[in-house]
């Protein structure tokens, strides 16, 4: 008996011993697993990373080779366009895709294509978007989701440094991808601003000074519209409604403020206001021909890289708004009809690589990055957040009516 209750006390003594053990290992298990799923998180609580090496991702490289990426974006630049070329080769290459770039005047052109095919297949794999073109795609569904997890080189994104993770005021979500950012800037002759930031009453000194030698791109064209932007923050006060879909009772706050400002400024423009640039390559080409003493840019890099072609004088200087350079990122979104998904997946991908990244930066485009690796804190201005995306047609269509004539 003295035997037989030894063994069985022996006996229960290893179970426990096991039994603790096992215990043991699913809680190690556990904090592994929690750790993992913290540490595959981006910055700020972005999705989960799918890696290089998965067997998903060699599996959206094997579907991808061979296909034809049908890339509508903007065609009005040509350090742009020259980019693109550079990307299409490099992609052919690596990856057995077609990259083929549908040059359009406005990606509004794209969205409307979308509109019309409401999710069925399009001829569009991929596009160049944001503000409101993307608010209006997400907001009808017809965008491919969950795209920065299914991207590996989507944890290079610098999100803790620049606000790339909302589009206009209207959250991302994973429907749209960062692959650039652009910051208002001016660019004018040295001695036309006392300081390098600027605000809207001294903007206005300066158009009295230098009478007739002061523009802006004409609206609806992005870089005419975020000029009234900037004008608008700073005559308000950076009113917290601005940053809110545009009410009735906001608009008529606030817009007033803008109007009289105009009224005050248009009669001391080129062309007294009865006729503005184009877009900012045309005021950029005045601004050289010394027509006017200003020209304004989104890429903060803008004056370093003509200086350096000696298109612009060494003594131009950069200057922003004193409320901040208000900053948005450009981004890639893959139509959910897209017929070739998996190749946009991939051409969006290494639109992220540090290969990628650094030509964009430091080839003719000048563009800066959106990757923690290469990012040049001397380039970068203080930013200020865009604007709503409802405010956009708000400010358009009115000055439209007001000046448009």
């Amino acid at each position: 008996m003295w035997l037989t209750f030894k063994s069985v006390c022996r006996y229960r003594t290893v179970k426990r011993f096991w039994q603790l053990m096992v215990l043991a290992v699913v809680a190690c298990l556990l904090v592994i697993s929690g750790a993992w799923a913290q540490d595959t998180k981006l910055e700020n609580g972005a999705p989960v990373t799918m890696q290089e090496n998965s067997a998903k991702w060699q599996q959206t490289l094997a579907n991808a080779q061979g296909q034809s990426v049908y890339f509508y974006a903007w065609g009005g630049s040509k350090p742009v366009n020259d980019y693109l070329r550079w990307a299409a080769k490099e992609i052919a290459s690596r990856y057995k895709i077609t990259l083929r770039h549908v040059k359009v005047a406005d990606i509004s052109e794209a969205v409307s294509r979308l509109k019309a095919e409401d999710g069925s297949k399009s001829a569009i794999d991929l596009l160049w978007i944001n503000g409101e073109n993307f608010s209006y795609l997400k907001k009808q569904h017809l965008l491919l989701g969950d795209l920065w997890s299914q991207l590996p080189n989507s944890q290079l994104l610098a999100t803790q440094q620049l606000p790339l993770q909302n589009d206009f005021g209207v959250p991302m979500d994973g429907f749209e991808v960062p692959w650039g950012v652009g910051q208002f800037n001016l660019i004018a002759n040295a001695g036309v601003f006392k300081q390098s930031s600027i605000t809207p009453q001294s903007l206005l000194a300066a158009a009295k000074l230098h009478a007739g030698r002061i523009s802006y791109p004409r609206p609806p064209e992005f870089h005419g519209t975020t000029f009234l932007k900037q004008l608008l923050l700073g005559l308000s006060n950076n009113d917290k409604r601005l940053f809110e879909p545009a009410t009735g009772d906001a608009q008529n706050d606030v817009l007033p403020l803008l109007w009289d400002f105009l009224d005050q400024l248009h009669p001391l423009t080129w062309q007294q206001g009865k006729a503005f640039p184009s877009s900012n390559t045309e005021q950029l080409l005045l601004f050289q021909q010394q027509q006017l003493v200003m020209a304004v840019s989104f890429n903060p890099n803008q004056l370093a890289k003509d200086q350096n072609e000696k298109s612009i004088a060494a003594s131009a200087q950069r200057l922003y708004f004193s409320q901040g350079a208000i900053t948005n990122s450009h981004n890639l979104a893959i139509p959910k009809g897209a017929q070739s998904p998996d190749g946009a997946k991939v051409v969006i991908n290494f639109l992220l690589s540090e290969l990628a990244q650094a030509q964009k930066l430091n080839g003719t485009w000048g563009d800066p990055a959106v990757i923690r690796p290469l990012l040049d804190k001397a380039s970068i201005l203080p930013a200020q957040q865009e604007l709503h995306s409802s405010w956009q047609q708000v400010i358009e269509e009115q000055w439209q009516q007001k000046y448009g004539a």
